[in-house]
């Protein structure tokens, strides 16, 4: 049994059944496992060594009753989440229209992360997964995916 597919803007829309599983969740490739439950950690990695100074947590906190919460990282400028780095104002936007178009009159705010990312108390206590939570280890996966992703020249790190 597969994933359901469901392409909006470019937006994978897994099959919400599959987060309910521990053992599927963790088998997911890279990319949909990093947007779907686990951007959190991959913040987490990133922040814990950033390539460059200046880099924080972002959360994007949908209003009450609707889905789409979203944790990256950014200096102001560049982002960086499950689809590598990207300028943070296109990646907000993209997000955006996807969930609006997904869900009508959805919201969101964003939030700078004040609290630490890899804690598992403190992601418990905002309803997500800490490391240890997950089917297996999720930072040595982490830190993979950041190390396959280069920072194109055009946008420029340092």
């Amino acid at each position: 049994m597969g994933f359901v597919r469901r392409y909006n803007r470019a937006m994978y829309w897994p099959d919400a059944e599959v987060k309910k599983c521990p053992e599927r969740r963790w088998h997911r490739p890279d990319r949909i496992f990093f947007a779907h439950g686990a951007c959190h950690i991959l913040a987490g990695v990133f922040l814990a060594d950033p390539p460059a100074p200046g880099f924080h947590g972002e959360w994007i906190v949908p209003q009450d009753g609707f889905p789409g919460n979203h944790i990256y990282v950014t200096n102001g400028q560049i982002a960086f989440d499950f689809h590598g780095y990207s300028v943070r104002e296109r990646m907000i936007s993209r997000y955006w229209a996807a969930h609006r178009d997904r869900y009508p009159g959805w919201a969101a705010e964003i939030v700078k992360i004040d609290f630490p990312l890899l804690d598992t108390a403190a992601l418990n206590a905002r309803n997500h997964l800490g490391p240890d939570q997950f089917f297996g280890d999720p930072c040595p996966r982490a830190r993979r995916f950041i190390a396959a992703k280069k920072c194109p020249p055009d946008l420029r790190l340092a």
